[in-house]
């Protein structure tokens, strides 16, 4: 895959007035439970879910299938990596680290990144002051 896109769909209350709180919360579980049996989960490798958005920060939910590479990321802006379910390799120019479950990355913008999901795995990317960029 030499270019990636998130396909992702947005979890919306049918209450108008929540989408002006400030205070959001989500059912990860059932969330991934439900994303795992939509019919774009036995197609694609890659399948997401925009859980929060707005100018300064996003947090997606995506699960990837085993063995998924996702190539030639980068970041204009710090980002954070939470991994939910599995176990994934996450490479940069220096380093390269393997993320279980329970376990937090973060990186600081403007630093170029690909991964690998080892199993099939689940993971909160949260982007800060920005959107996630293609190289």
């Amino acid at each position: 895959m030499e270019k990636e896109s998130l396909n992702t769909t947005v979890p919306m209350s049918k209450n108008k007035s929540s989408l002006n709180t400030s205070l959001f919360t989500f059912d990860i579980p059932r969330l991934v439970e439900k994303m795992k049996h939509q019919d774009i989960w036995a197609k694609e490798e890659l399948h997401s879910m925009i859980l929060f958005k707005n100018t300064d920060k996003q947090i997606i939910l995506i699960i990837l299938q085993e063995g998924t590479e996702l190539k030639s990321f980068q970041s204009n802006e710090s980002i954070t990596v939470q991994i939910i379910e599995g176990k994934l390799k996450f490479y940069t120019r220096r380093k390269t680290v393997t993320l279980k479950k329970g376990q937090l990355l973060t990186l600081n913008e403007n630093i170029k990144y690909r991964l690998t999901a080892k199993e099939e795995t689940v993971f909160l990317l949260t982007i800060v002051n920005g959107v996630l960029q293609f190289a």
